[in-house]
């Protein structure tokens, strides 16, 4: 696993994710619109030279080895496929 970098909820992404890992990003914020995440942030790791990006409320996108990108919010024990 390689470090990768922290950023606010709101802020802009690291510019080395795809295009489709920074919607994700953006459809996960969205979807938070009204609540309070003033003091959430992105964490970003590489686990085989793929992006692991995780939400500091347990939220978790990931892209596989095939490339597909699934979200998964832990707390609510979801997964969606993008």
């Amino acid at each position: 696993m390689q470090l990768g970098t922290r950023w606010s909820v709101g802020a802009e992404a690291p510019a080395r994710l795809s295009a489709d890992v920074v919607a994700a990003i953006a459809s996960v914020e969205n979807d938070l619109a009204g609540v309070e995440t003033g003091q959430w942030r992105w964490t970003l790791t590489w686990l085989e030279g793929r992006p692991v990006v995780e939400l500091d409320d347990g939220t978790v996108i990931r892209v596989n080895s095939g490339g597909e990108i699934t979200v998964r919010n832990l707390d609510d024990e979801q997964d969606y496929n993008h």
